[in-house]
């Protein structure tokens, strides 16, 4: 059997590395074709080995300059002739927050409203699953460029993918009294959310011209792009135009990029303007790209609040979820082993039990007793996995999981739990080091050795693009992994369920399980039932989302 398995794994390895050896080539293996969609004509690119259709630089709104800036996305005019739409558009203007970012895209501009679609569609193809990827960053940073986001993959699998690029930092979600004003809704913010909400109108509209059908579109992303996909399946704007949710680490959930009421998102607003010396919104607006970047790096701040604008999004995710006014479609999210370090918790305190007694009374001053007790910690080792589930909770873990727990209770619809856990294996250049959006940077301080997967080291396994991440040394295991991964996610988007492929049976959770269905996505991926649920009840009731 051990012998059979490995023969498995090393064919997977081979088949995989046979899609990257033509994906590299594309460039060589194409001709062009055109796609007549609802703005006009496009042209983008045939590749002949991989059967797949690529169009990249699609624009499906205005660019959001000049009096556009820091307003709705607004409908595109139509175009006479035919736009070529053979390489990524700009990505949104941004800082290079996140040194291991690989971008692919035509430099960084403010008119940055472009998506991209992978098709296996031929002459006749219809009614096809579509996939829709938001990409993470923090509502900062990212693009949909990157490799790791590659939809040729999961395109091979019969999936139309879109990639979306979207407003950020100050230029996404900035909110000001006066911009309120000026907006017909009576309210500023979320232009980033409305983007993404924006690419999805574009889909409804025009996929079925790529052999996509707009009734099956699935949405997912990961971290900030999970996160979105969790705020697109609550608003009352967008939550007709999906018809599945996939997440990957993320949600807006207290404490994981939660809204904050209009007056408040208005009020950093006035301030961060008072504080540049600008006067008012049309001041500010007449500023250059330049001048803006250079004032919001300035001001320090990791960008602005999702915003409770009484328009893309009314309430918070447990009050719309709670009230069963969310999309009503299946969803499958989960989180990693270890999304981040233990020593994120412990603030530079050593792995010893007494460090982290006194660390957890420091957080949790009334509910320490409580927080130990859930929390394993008689040695070292110990510590280190309770410091990194500690961690991992409070950055993006817990609101995940609160998430699920409300898709479950209030609504008939499935859902699905993972959790990601296999290692990456070493990377090749001893001067790499991995980094926190799930790239590499070269220097930089040396990581601790990894206790469980970290954040957004699954996305290349899901979306089946190991071999375009050339960093790593990956193993037949690996390969193994990210067949299992997205044979998952493209039976999930295909039909709602995961199952299938004769690959191990992932059952729905229930709302009423103590103990709910989670399944493992490893070396050896198995379903089981949750062991640690109290310490996410904890949070929830810590987080005051439990009412």
């Amino acid at each position: 059997m051990k012998i059979f398995l490995k023969s498995i794994q090393i064919f997977s390895l081979i088949f995989f590395v046979g899609i990257t050896s033509t994906l590299k080539a594309q460039n060589n293996n194409s001709f062009e074709v055109q796609t007549q969609i609802k703005n006009g004509l496009i042209a983008g690119s045939y590749d002949i080995k991989t059967g797949i259709q690529k169009y990249f630089g699609i624009p499906f709104a205005q660019p959001p300059v000049g009096e556009l800036r820091w307003k709705a996305p607004q409908p595109l005019a139509d175009w006479s002739g035919v736009k070529e739409t053979k390489k990524f558009g700009p990505r949104a203007v941004q800082a290079p927050v996140f040194g291991d970012m690989d971008f692919k895209s035509n430099g960084i501009s403010e008119d940055c409203l472009y998506l991209n679609v992978w098709t296996p569609a031929s002459r006749n193809t219809e009614n096809l699953p579509v996939l829709v990827y938001f990409y993470g960053g923090g509502f900062v940073a990212g693009d949909g460029s990157e490799p790791r986001y590659n939809g040729e993959a999961m395109a091979q699998k019969g999936i139309v993918v879109v990639t979306v690029n979207y407003r950020l930092n100050i230029f996404g979600f900035f909110a000001h009294p006066e911009l309120s004003a000026e907006a017909p809704y009576q309210a500023s913010g979320n232009y980033g959310l409305m983007d993404q909400m924006a690419s999805l109108k574009w889909v409804k509209e025009n996929i079925s011209a790529f052999g996509g059908d707009p009734a099956k579109v699935t949405i997912a992303g990961e971290s900030a792009g999970s996160i979105s996909v969790s705020y697109q399946m609550a608003s009352p704007l967008s939550k007709d135009l999906i018809a599945g949710a996939i997440g990957e680490s993320g949600a807006g959930i207290n404490p994981t990029l939660a809204p904050t009421p209009l007056a408040e998102a208005e009020k950093q607003g006035e301030e961060f303007i008072s504080n540049a010396g600008i006067s008012n919104i049309e001041e500010l607006r007449a500023l250059s790209t330049m001048d803006i970047y250079e004032l919001y790096n300035e001001s320090k701040r990791f960008g602005f609040p999702v915003v409770l604008d009484g328009y893309f999004l009314p309430k918070t995710l447990p009050e719309i979820f709670e009230a069963r006014e969310q999309a009503m479609v299946p969803l499958l999210a989960g989180w990693n082993s270890a999304e981040i370090p233990g020593m994120a918790f412990m603030q530079g305190q050593p792995y010893t039990t007494e460090a982290f007694i006194a660390k957890v009374k420091e957080v949790y001053p009334s509910d320490y007793e409580e927080v130990l007790s859930l929390h394993p910690h008689t040695d070292a080792k110990e510590v280190e996995r309770s410091a990194t589930n500690l961690a991992a909770d409070r950055f993006i873990a817990y609101s995940t999981w609160k998430w699920l727990d409300l898709h479950a209770k209030n609504s008939d619809q499935p859902v699905f739990r993972y959790l990601y856990s296999k290692l990456r294996p070493p990377l090749k250049n001893a001067n790499l080091s991995s980094g926190l959006a799930g790239g590499v940077v070269e220097g930089g301080p040396k990581q601790p050795e990894p206790i469980g997967a970290p954040h957004a080291c699954e996305i290349e396994y899901a979306m089946g693009n190991l071999p375009l991440v050339e960093a790593y040394s990956w193993t037949a295991d690996d390969y193994q992994v990210s067949k299992t991964f997205m044979n998952y996610f493209a039976n999930f988007i295909k039909t709602g369920n995961p199952n299938g492929d004769e690959q191990p049976e992932w059952n729905a959770m229930k709302g009423t399980d103590a103990a709910p269905a989670v399944m493992i996505i490893d070396t050896e991926s198995k379903l089981v039932q949750a062991t640690d649920d109290a310490r996410y009840h904890f949070h929830d009731k810590a987080y005051g989302n439990n009412n």
